[in-house]
């Protein structure tokens, strides 16, 4: 940046310093919006709370009362609530990975009382990837276009209408309608 002293009124900048200022700016700017996002999911990890469930002590009531809500509950076979607690980190443009992260397991037995208690990392837990196809479906299979302008001039006609009278045009007694009393 170039400075010069005029006649003792002042400072005065050349020309090229207020666009190398508003580069700079620009580019601190630009700096700033690249940092590192890191984020927590899922369960909060107390150790006390964790280890203050015991196998043969505790049942589901007194684990759901000092661990609460588990994040997945086995559906088959032997009753299992997971516990699982990610950190993600993510950088500019990218979606957020997974940097650290555990999986509480506690087993009951048919009984209701808690069998096991393990604690694991998230590198045993499997990655599912959907599939992307389609699931074929029953019906008509529309465009954009059919779907958005598909319902022009059908919106207010009632079905069994005559002669541009709503209602089915009937007009008084006996007027012949579909329901128990004529209507």
């Amino acid at each position: 940046m170039r400075i010069e002293r005029m006649n003792g009124r002042g400072l005065r900048m050349t020309s090229a310093t207020p666009l190398r200022v508003v580069a700079a700016s620009a580019l601190l700017l630009a700096a700033g919006g690249c940092s590192t996002i890191r984020d927590h999911r899922g369960y909060l990890v107390d150790p006390a709370l964790t280890q203050s469930v015991l196998p043969g002590v505790d049942n589901r009531l007194s684990v759901e009362k000092s661990l609460g809500q588990p994040t997945l509950k086995s559906q088959f076979g032997q009753q299992s609530w997971y516990y699982v607690s990610l950190d993600t980190v993510q950088r500019p443009f990218t979606r957020p990975r997974i940097h650290a992260g555990s999986i509480l397991r506690v087993s009951f037995d048919t009984a209701g009382t808690v069998q096991s208690v393990s604690n694991d990392g998230v590198e045993h837990a499997q990655r599912i990837v959907p599939d992307r196809h389609k699931t074929p479906t029953l019906g008509r299979d529309r465009s954009f276009f059919e779907d958005l302008f598909g319902n022009i001039g059908t919106v207010g006609a009632m079905p069994g209408a005559q002669g541009g009278q709503p209602g089915g045009g009937g007009g008084g007694r006996g007027g012949g309608g579909t329901g128990p009393n004529g209507s």
